[in-house]
């Protein structure tokens, strides 16, 4: 069973505990109630280390994660979580052109100082440039890792993820002490794409990892700004121009003034469905 459908089951039955009696497999080598001492020896441990748990029934659980199927059923974050917070993925390749580099740096420093907050995923390359610009202005910026919140992959990056912990926010849906894995990336790239309100593509190749969050948040209804050299460049980006919610930019200053209107105009929309359900 995939964290999707559990996500959803513990959804419906408002029991995690019912779902796992419900799939409950007894084993010749570990009895049942061996699984929960040790799950609630891991929640105790949990609660006691420098990081945060959340569960997705958790009030101060990111909103707009729960709008999305792959919704993460558990969190692990480090830093200041921020009720309907204002983020904008700028995701691009780990081995980036200069350009590439360039432009990153302009549109972070740009989404910062419009009071955006800068959402990417602490690899090499664009992502290392977009955290470094935001916090290099003052701006707010979001890490969404691939590994436990305990890791740092890159190992370079080690202090940058500290210092976006104190500044901003990590945020991992891996155990604490999970490895990067072929897995986890594309599990992060749709957590990316569910928690911002839009996603920027600076660059991308043909086989691109960047292209799954391009085409996730696309899926999820979130928009997607495609910088020029992208929508021209690539097959699946070309494919990609003309699908409702994806735009495309000549230069940073363009892609930041699109994002910012994006953002704004979601936030509005989400505040009068806010008031609607109170009423």
């Amino acid at each position: 069973m995939s964290w999707p459908e559990i996500t959803a089951e513990v959804a419906d039955a408002g029991s995690a505990l019912k779902i796992w009696e419900a799939h409950l497999e007894p084993s010749l080598f570990t009895a049942p109630d061996e699984d929960l001492r040790s799950a609630r020896a891991d929640v105790e441990s949990w609660n006691e280390e420098d990081f945060e748990f959340l569960t997705f029934y958790d009030d101060h659980y990111p909103a707009q994660l729960r709008e999305v199927h792959q919704m993460p059923p558990v969190l692990f974050t480090r830093g200041n979580l921020v009720a309907d917070d204002k983020a904008v993925s700028v995701v691009g390749p780990r081995h980036a052109s200069n350009e590439a580099l360039a432009n990153a740096a302009a549109i972070s420093t740009g989404l910062a100082r419009t009071g955006l907050t800068v959402l990417s995923g602490l690899a090499e390359g664009v992502d290392t440039t977009a955290h470094v610009s935001a916090l290099a202005c003052g701006g707010r910026t979001v890490a969404i890792i691939g590994t436990g919140i305990q890791k740092s992959y890159p190992a370079a990056n080690r202090a940058l993820q500290e210092k976006i912990s104190q500044a901003g926010l990590v945020i991992s849906q891996f155990w604490p002490d999970a490895p990067p894995s072929k897995q986890s990336f594309p599990m992060r790239n749709a957590t990316m794409s569910a928690y911002g309100r839009a996603t920027i593509v600076v660059e991308a190749s043909e086989k691109s990892g960047t292209r799954i969050q391009a085409r996730v948040a696309v899926a999820h209804g979130r928009p997607v700004i495609l910088m020029d050299s992208v929508a021209r460049g690539t097959e699946w980006g070309n494919a990609l121009v003309g699908e409702p919610g994806v735009f495309t930019a000549r230069t940073p200053d363009e892609a930041v003034e699109r994002a910012e209107d994006l953002a704004n105009r979601l936030g509005d929309i989400s505040h009068l469905l806010d008031a609607a359900d109170d009423l």
